[in-house]
């Protein structure tokens, strides 16, 4: 790579050579036995498809093990591998701070644990690299995808996609997927809106897009369960279940404001808000978080103590 020679992106996009044009961030929290496998199987396989300058960001919440040393080891030793270290925890909170100091216009992310088959990172980017789409998402649950778990979380990521559908009016079909791109200039006007720092962040980002008129991109991935994975359940699930009545309220009373986000990043404007049209609102969001009690009342208990065993 020279630092004089420039390369053209699609939709208007141009870079230098020794700009990256994917940034590709990995969130990690006390992962020392799998961050050195994850980090140079995805530099391997960026280096020999990518035809566009990558880069890694390894993006530290706070570690107690090794994982932080590992990483500025493995920055020292790959071209394209840097490190970001955060003194909290939190998915968001490491998405966030990434995203928004990075110079990439295609900003991504995965799972370290490579849950998600890294066959699927080139048609998760290309539409976003032409101009195609603004976000797009790998999905556990569209057609075309093919996924080994558990009865478990087969039914724990199947509701909680339902709860979206009936309480928000979720139109994607996986939220929660360790497997997401976005344009850099649409995180820009969509990472000040967000409140939630952890796993529902995915959720909000999605829904956020969804409401301001943004194109998804949805990607069916080859997807294997981690049985290591070191996501609390139970608390992902009440941490979810208070995100969606939170996002309900707010996009309900108006506190986000969707319409001017929508004139921001140029899509048409809301129609005119029909007469009854907030209390046909304020009906849907009741009848889904109804929904969402009712899930939890039959099948919580069962998922609880499925995963405490």
């Amino acid at each position: 790579m020279t630092a004089a020679s420039t390369l053209a992106v699609p939709d208007a996009v141009v870079v230098t050579r020794t700009d990256p044009v994917l940034d590709v961030v990995v969130p990690v929290f006390n992962e020392q036995a799998d961050l050195e496998r994850c980090v140079r199987r995805l530099h391997g396989y960026l280096s020999a498809w990518l035809p566009y300058p990558f880069r890694i960001t390894v993006a530290d919440n706070a570690s107690t093990d090794t994982t932080l040393a590992i990483a500025h080891r493995l920055a020292g030793q790959l071209a394209g591998v840097q490190v970001l270290h955060l003194d909290a925890k939190g998915r968001g909170r490491a998405l966030r701070a990434a995203w928004a100091t990075s110079p990439a216009p295609v900003l991504a992310y995965l799972d370290v644990d490579l849950s998600t088959d890294l066959a699927g990172l080139l048609p998760l980017i290309a539409p976003l690299i032409s101009g195609h789409s603004d976000l797009a998402i790998g999905s556990r649950l569209a057609r075309g995808a093919r996924v080994v778990r558990g009865p478990k979380r087969q039914i724990l990521s199947r509701g909680y996609n339902l709860l979206l559908r009936a309480g928000l009016a979720a139109r994607f079909t996986d939220a929660q997927c360790g497997f997401k791109a976005i344009r850099a200039d649409i995180a820009a006007h969509l990472l000040p809106l967000i409140r939630d720092d952890g796993w529902f962040f995915d959720t909000e980002l999605l829904i956020l897009a969804q409401r301001a008129g943004l194109r998804i991109h949805e990607v069916p991935v080859d997807w294997i369960d981690d049985p290591d994975s070191r996501v609390d359940i139970p608390a992902t699930i009440t941490t979810d279940l208070r995100g969606i009545a939170r996002l309900a309220t707010t996009l309900t009373t108006g506190q986000l404001p969707i319409a001017t986000l929508r004139a921001r990043i140029g899509r048409h404007p809301l129609q005119p808000a029909r007469p009854g049209l907030a209390r046909q609102i304020a009906r849907f969001t009741t009848i889904g978080l109804a929904s969402t009690a009712t899930y939890l009342r039959l099948l919580g208990g069962w998922v609880f103590r499925q995963v405490g065993r």
